[in-house]
């Protein structure tokens, strides 16, 4: 039977979040890595966290009546994010990845979005002439970095939590470093209790979503981002991503003791600019 696409529903969650981390493992194994959920419990709390937030849009395709994959697309700013985008592992390289994409990219379209991004692993060839196919182009290498706390403080520079005033800084941060706001992400992050600035002679250089996987940070220099790494209790997940040609940061992280866990790529359709400061993507973008 044809493939059929559908709007996603809270019935779907439990297939799936399993499909969703199958596929996610499978891939990861057999190029001799760790996937990116620890648990079919992990990736279905995930699923469901993004099927009850009205900020993203879902997609499932059925063949012969069964959920045979899913995509979402984050919508919460300007930029819209892909992903998780997932197939069965018993029916992938059968066109449907490519159908959950083109569905996501018309999504966009008809939103009149300036710009789509995405983020894959970089192990993961198939994936990425997928979306080099579909007119993705590649942008930045990125170092994907997991380890304890550092614990250390970068002179002159103070972390805080942030608070509700601190949307707008933030939100014109982000637009002098990338040319568009994350703001949606921020007052989620707000409201979950998170987010962090850092500030530098009395203003606000920098800000963090949280340091970890499904999480961005936005700062002046590299100093803003390494103060906001420092600081950090944990790194959440599979762990934070630091864009391969800061080199400086990079090497300040595997000096106080951080290991890169794998390589992604980040890829982009539309708007994009060349960063204007230092900055930390997450796994959406």
């Amino acid at each position: 039977m044809d493939l059929l696409l559908r709007p996603a529903t809270r019935a779907d969650a439990a297939e799936c979040g399993r499909i969703c981390f199958e596929a996610f493992d499978r891939i990861a194994r057999e190029h001799g890595f760790r996937g990116d959920f620890p648990s079919v419990e992990a990736a279905t709390e995930l699923v469901e966290s993004l099927l009850d937030h009205p900020g993203f849009y879902s997609v499932v395709a059925e063949r012969d009546g069964r959920v045979v994959g899913s995509n979402f697309l984050d919508e919460r700013s300007p930029v819209v994010g892909v992903g998780p985008v997932t197939v069965d592992p018993d029916r992938q390289n059968r066109g449907v990845g490519r159908r959950l994409m083109e569905d996501v990219v018309h999504r966009a379209a008809d939103r009149h979005a300036p710009g789509i991004r995405l983020l894959q692993s970089s192990y993961h060839c198939r994936s990425f002439a997928l979306y080099a196919g579909m007119g993705f182009e590649f942008r930045e290498t990125l170092a994907c970095l997991q380890g304890p706390p550092i614990g250390v403080g970068i002179a002159g520079r103070g972390v805080r939590t942030a608070t509700d005033a601190d949307l707008a800084a933030c939100n014109d941060l982000c637009r002098r470093v990338h040319g568009v706001d994350r703001g949606g992400e921020v007052v989620d992050a707000l409201k979950q209790g998170t987010a962090r600035v850092v500030e530098h002679d009395g203003h606000l250089t920098g800000y963090a979503t949280d340091l970890a996987f499904f999480a961005h940070a936005v700062g002046q220099t590299t100093d803003d981002v390494k103060a906001l790494i420092g600081a950090a209790p944990a790194f959440a997940g599979p762990g934070i991503l630091v864009p391969a040609s800061d080199s400086a940061l990079l090497l300040w992280c595997l000096l106080n003791g951080l290991q890169i866990t794998q390589l992604m790529t980040l890829m982009s359709i539309g708007l994009f600019n060349k960063p204007a400061g230092a900055y930390l993507p997450s796994i959406l973008y």
